[in-house]
């Protein structure tokens, strides 16, 4: 029984609804998490010592070990901190800040490559003069042979090159490996607006 303050009248302790909510929200996030590829995994905030169970809760298939290594699962999560359980929430939320961070790192990288394609070298010595390191060769090449793509409508391989480097230059070279086929992706799906 939760009781009640005596001077307040406020109850001591959340209810067990919710309770009961909050745990099945914790059951969800870990649902989430079992869906995911390693890959994903990878790039979320996920603690070491969760990782075991995820893996295990993948392996199972049988419907009842299944639903019963999730339940382990989320008795796990809960006792994580709530900041490590809202920051895997929020990794995981498309409206969430990393998600906002990540379009808007996309959307400057496409800004610039349009740029490049459309403006030429005074784009390309506008970026250099923001990223001396820079390649001038490689991404005056790689503009040229996307432009040319584009006038003789085939496929577009320097255009996603072009992407590709900007991409590298503009974050530092954090892209790799899974990140690779996420951008190709993202460039087929960008592609076929352009046809």
């Amino acid at each position: 029984m939760r009781g009640r303050d005596e001077e307040s009248g406020e109850f001591l302790s959340p209810s067990r609804s919710q309770n009961r909510r909050e745990a099945l929200e914790v059951l969800a996030l870990g649902e989430k998490l079992v869906s995911l590829t390693e890959a994903q995994l990878a790039k979320l905030p996920v603690p070491d010592s969760l990782l075991p169970h995820i893996r295990e809760c993948k392996r199972i298939t049988a419907n009842i070990a299944h639903k019963r290594q999730l339940a382990y699962l989320a008795k796990q999560m809960r006792r994580e901190d709530d900041e490590v359980l809202e920051a895997l929430r929020d990794a995981l939320d498309e409206s969430g800040d990393a998600a906002r961070r990540e379009v808007a790192a996309m959307h400057r990288i496409e800004t610039w490559r349009e740029r490049l394609l459309d403006q030429g070298d005074a784009a390309l010595a506008e970026l250099l003069d923001e990223y001396p390191t820079a390649d001038r060769q490689k991404l005056r090449q790689l503009a040229r042979s996307a432009l040319d793509e584009r006038k003789r409508n085939k496929p577009p391989r320097a255009y996603r090159e072009l992407y590709r480097a900007l991409r590298e230059m503009l974050l530092g070279g954090a892209a790799g490996g899974a990140d690779d086929v996420a951008d190709e992706r993202d460039d087929d799906a960008l592609d076929e607006g352009q046809d």
